[in-house]
């Protein structure tokens, strides 16, 4: 197991080794761990810390020193530890885990923050988001759309701050969709946006008019053809093939909901959402079947989820495994680039291959190669 482990992170770091060039042999390499160690998201920090140790464990190497600071939730705070940590030689970091920490850190020149963030937006020059942004997961929607030869999608998003990273993402993914609704998360509200996006009364009427005409006609068998009306609930088809919900949680399944009581169903037309990490209650959720979505590399999360549970006796979350990746990710770098312009080793094009995924690097920005599942029979399904 642990020779398995060792190969997946460093297998591209051992082809390079003998070219390296971006530190010397006793050179150290400083990684600043910037994780809330105080307040309610303690325990989130400490799981960092353990993941980040299992992967310099598999690394196996010297070379590597690792410096966690506490951060909480204050971006003061961070601040502070980021220019602490900075006086002692520290250039790249991972973390800061949340959005809000990033607020002062463009007042530390020279130094690159790997945030665990997924927000793309008004991010500080000097930070990269590496978590799994709205980009990665319509890049794989897209793909399937492809591969599928859908042709008509709608795309659904609730009326909060993030829907501006997934307008964004929309945009550079140049996904082709037919129409795009923001709507209330209220459940009032959005039970009654969604027979608009359905044209439920319309095709509710539809039936209405249809067991009327049949009861006022001289048709053959009419009782028969009527008490089969009564057991549907609308008549008519609604302009689109597949439904794309970026939701999570119970808002999902509220939006899903919605959409079953308008008459759409997975069985007829392809239900899409956002990467839902593999939540195990939407198995339970029959109606809902077929579900469609975008995640990292379910194999790979159950297998690094084993090795972290047997060392610790505690379960893992996905932050987990990103820092573990992020981790090897660096060490990959340092054998193959000059770290002494740090703002420049995350500009040129690169690919790295990490438990989560593939990490596509240009530019200051890092995207997810991601693999795509549905859940069916109960069941996770791998598609690609």
């Amino acid at each position: 197991m642990y020779k398995f482990f060792k190969i997946i992170l460093i297998t591209m770091i051992i082809c390079l080794s003998k070219y390296s060039y971006g530190f010397s042999n006793t050179e150290k390499i400083k990684i600043g761990l910037l994780v809330p160690l105080s307040g309610e998201y303690k325990d989130l920090g400490e799981l960092i810390i353990k993941s980040t140790r299992i992967a310099l464990k598999d690394i196996n190497t010297e070379k590597i020193e690792i410096y966690p600071k506490d951060t909480g939730i204050d971006p003061n705070k961070t601040l502070q530890s980021a220019s602490e940590l900075k006086n002692i030689g520290v250039k790249i970091f991972i973390g800061p885990i949340f959005f809000k920490s990033l607020l002062y850190l463009d007042e530390i020149e020279d130094v690159i923050f790997l945030s665990l963030t997924n927000k793309t937006t008004d991010l500080p020059k000097n930070v990269i988001s590496t978590g799994v942004n709205s980009l990665s997961q319509i890049n794989a929607i897209k793909k399937f759309l492809k591969l599928n030869e859908i042709k008509k999608t709608i795309f659904l998003m609730p009326d909060l701050d993030y829907k501006i990273e997934i307008q964004k993402a929309i945009k550079q993914s140049k996904i082709e969709i037919s129409k795009q609704y923001t709507y209330n998360t209220k459940p009032t509200e959005l039970t009654k946006q969604i027979e608009d996006i359905t044209n439920y009364k319309i095709r509710k009427q539809n039936l209405a008019d249809e067991i009327q005409r049949v009861q006022e006609s001289d048709v053959e068998n009419k009782d028969k053809k009527i008490e089969k009306l009564k057991k549907r609930y609308t008549i008519g088809n609604v302009n689109f093939d597949s439904v794309i919900i970026s939701d999570f949680d119970e808002s999902l399944k509220s939006v899903i909901t919605s959409l079953l009581y308008t008459d759409i169903s997975p069985k007829k037309k392809y239900f899409i959402t956002f990467n839902q990490w593999f939540d195990e209650s939407l198995l339970k959720e029959k109606n809902f079947q077929p579900l469609y979505y975008p995640s990292i590399n379910k194999k790979n999360l159950e297998k690094f989820n084993n090795k972290f549970t047997k060392e610790y006796n505690i379960k893992p979350n996905h932050l987990s495994l990103l820092s573990y990746d992020l981790l090897g990710l660096i060490y990959y770098l340092s054998l193959k680039t000059d770290f002494s312009n740090i703002k420049d080793i995350f500009k040129k094009k690169n690919s790295f291959k990490g438990k989560i995924g593939i990490f596509d690097i240009q530019n200051n920005k890092i995207n997810h190669r991601l693999n795509f599942y549905k859940i069916d029979e109960g069941e996770f399904k791998e598609i690609f």
